[in-house]
C-alpha cells in the first residue's frame, strides 16, 4: 500500500514537473500577440499545406513558426531594417553579506537565474539589434566597489550574458578587484569641465554603433545601460560612484546616430537624469548633465530620436501609479554621520516640471518622431507628451509638453515607463519596435510588454526537477 501511495506521488509530482517545465520554456507561444514585435518577416508562401494549416493553431502554430521558419528579412522591401529594442526595467540584483542568512543567499542565487532563464530564452526567440537596461541594475548605490564588482560580473555572466569578446575588459579589471581609483578621475573630470571640453558634441557623438568593442560582434544586439539611482545615487552621488560606473558601463551621457546619409535617420539619446534636478552633492555633475542637454538643443537634427532615461518625465497625479513627488534629505531623515547631505536631493518619482519641459524641447524639437523609455516606476506605464503652442509673437515658437493617455495635438511623443523585470512584476520585458513608414517617410514605433510569470512558479520547477529525480531513484530502486 505504501509503495503504491508513493508511485502514484511520484507520478503526479513527475507530471506537475513536466507541465510547469512546458510552461516556463514555451511560454511566450502562450501570449504570442506581446511577446513578438510588431512586424515579423517569416517566408509562409513557401510552406507546405500541412504547415499552413499548422501555423493557425495556437500556441502549437507559434511553437513550430518561431523555431522552424526562418525570418526573410528585418524590414520591409524597400524599407530599412525594422528597430528592435528589448527593454529590460529594473532588475535590482541583491548581494550578500558575512551576516545574510543561507535562505536569504538561495534566494539571490536563484532570482540570478530566474532572470537569466527569461533572458536567455527570450534573446534568441527575438533575436533584438538593442537591449537596453533601464538603470536600477542593483539594489543600492551605496555598497562598496568590490560588492559592486560582485554584482556587475553577475549581471554581465549569469542574469543578462554577453560573448566574453564584448565584456573581457570590464570581467578583467574586475579581477584585480581594486577599489576604483576615482581621484584621478576627480582631476579628469573637473579639469574637462573648466576647459569647456563637455561642451563639445565630439565627446558626446558616436555614429552607426552595433558593437561598442573591437570584436565587432554584429550578429549580437548592441547592449546599452543607463544610469539610476540605486546605482549612483540622487543627490548624494560621488565621484567614487560616477568612476566605477563609467569605468564598467560606459558614458551617462551621449547620443549615437544611424543612417544619417539616407532618408531614415535615426538616434538614440542617452541621459543620466539622476544628474539633472538638484541640489547635488557634487552640483558639477549637474551642470555637466545640462552643458550635453544644451548641446544637444542647439544641434539640428531632423531625423526620430528614441531617448532613453531612468527618470520618468512630469505628469499630472493619476496618469501613472507614481505621482509626481520630490523629497530631500533632513534632519530626521539622515542618518548619524550622513548630515553633509541634509538640503540635498533624496528622491523623486518624476523629473520636475520645468526640467521634462527643457528636456522634451531640447531632444524633441526638431524630430520628426520619437519614443522615451523609462524605468523607476516598477508598475509600468504609457503616456503621450502632447505638445501646446502658444500664440504669441516671438520668432521662436513656444509650447508646452502635457502628459495625457490619449493622442491629443498633431506633435506628441509617447513615454513609456517599461515594468520591473523582477519577480513581483511578473518578469516582464518591454519589446519596442521601430518600423520606417515609406509613406509619411518617418519611423513609426510600436511597444508592447511581455510578462513571464511570479518567480515561485519557476522555484516550483526547479524544486519540481529535483523532486522528481529523487523519487523516480526512490521507486527504481525499491
Amino acid at each position: 500500500m505504501a509503495y503504491r501511495s508513493l508511485s502514484l506521488l511520484t507520478w503526479v509530482i513527475t507530471l506537475i514537473t513536466i507541465l510547469l517545465n512546458l510552461y516556463i520554456y514555451t511560454y511566450p507561444s502562450l501570449d504570442c500577440d506581446h511577446c513578438k514585435w510588431k512586424y515579423t518577416y517569416k517566408d509562409v508562401d513557401s510552406l507546405s499545406s500541412i504547415e499552413s494549416k499548422l501555423i493557425n493553431i495556437p500556441y502549437i502554430g507559434d511553437l513550430y513558426e518561431t523555431y522552424f521558419i526562418k525570418e526573410t528579412h528585418r524590414g520591409g522591401h524597400g524599407t530599412p531594417s525594422d528597430i528592435r529594442l528589448l527593454a529590460i526595467g529594473d532588475p535590482q540584483i541583491n548581494g550578500n553579506w558575512p551576516s545574510t542568512p543561507y535562505i536569504k543567499r538561495l534566494d539571490n542565487f536563484g532570482n540570478d537565474y530566474y532572470l537569466g532563464h527569461i533572458y536567455r530564452l527570450m534573446k534568441p526567440r527575438l533575436d533584438p539589434t538593442i537591449v537596453v537596461g533601464m538603470g536600477d541594475l542593483f539594489s543600492s548605490q551605496w555598497i562598496g566597489d568590490s560588492e559592486f564588482y560582485n554584482r556587475t560580473k553577475r549581471y554581465m555572466t549569469r542574469l543578462f550574458p554577453r560573448p566574453l569578446q564584448q565584456t573581457y575588459a570590464e570581467l578583467e579589471f574586475i579581477a584585480d578587484h581594486k577599489d576604483i581609483d576615482w581621484k584621478t578621475h576627480y582631476d579628469w573630470f573637473r579639469n574637462n569641465l573648466e576647459d569647456g571640453f563637455f561642451q563639445k558634441p565630439d565627446y558626446y557623438h558616436y555614429s552607426d554603433i552595433k558593437d561598442w568593442t573591437s570584436a565587432n560582434l554584429t550578429n549580437e544586439p548592441l547592449f546599452i545601460n543607463i544610469t539610476g539611482n540605486h546605482d549612483i545615487g540622487y543627490g548624494d552621488t560621488t565621484y567614487q560612484h560616477m568612476a566605477r560606473w563609467r569605468k564598467l558601463f560606459g558614458k551617462d551621457n551621449y547620443w549615437i546616430e544611424y543612417d544619417n546619409d539616407t532618408k531614415h535617420p535615426w538616434r538614440i539619446v542617452v541621459l543620466n537624469g539622476l544628474a539633472v534636478d538638484g541640489p547635488l552633492l557634487q552640483p558639477e555633475f549637474q551642470k555637466y548633465t545640462w552643458q550635453f542637454i544644451e548641446v544637444l538643443k542647439n544641434r539640428e537634427y531632423h531625423g526620430s530620436t528614441i531617448l532613453l532615461t531612468h527618470i520618468p518625465m512630469y505628469k499630472r497625479e493619476g496618469l501613472c501609479v507614481d505621482g509626481p513627488r520630490v523629497d530631500y534629505y533632513n534632519k530626521d531623515n539622515c542618518h548619524e554621520g550622513g548630515e553633509y547631505r541634509i538640503g540635498l536631493l533624496k528622491s523623486e518619482n518624476h523629473l520636475q516640471y520645468e526640467t521634462s519641459q527643457a528636456i522634451l524641447n531640447a531632444v524633441f524639437k526638431d524630430s520628426k518622431s520619437g519614443i522615451i523609455l523609462t524605468g523607476h516606476d516598477h508598475e509600468g506605464c504609457e503616456n503621450y507628451y502632447n505638445f501646446h503652442e502658444r500664440n504669441n509673437n516671438e520668432d521662436e515658437p513656444s509650447g508646452e509638453w502635457i502628459a495625457s493617455k490619449d493622442v491629443e495635438t498633431g506633435k506628441y511623443i509617447k513615454e513609456v515607463t517599461v515594468r520591473s523585470i523582477m519577480g513581483d512584476y511578473d518578469g516582464s520585458l518591454g519589446l519596442m519596435t521601430g518600423h520606417f513608414n515609406n509613406d509619411s517617410e518617418s519611423w513609426e514605433f510600436d511597444y508592447t510588454l511581455c510578462p513571464f510569470i511570479v518567480q515561485h512558479v519557476w522555484w516550483a520547477a526547479q524544486i519540481g526537477i529535483l523532486s522528481t529525480i529523487l523519487l523516480q531513484s526512490i521507486n527504481w530502486l525499491i
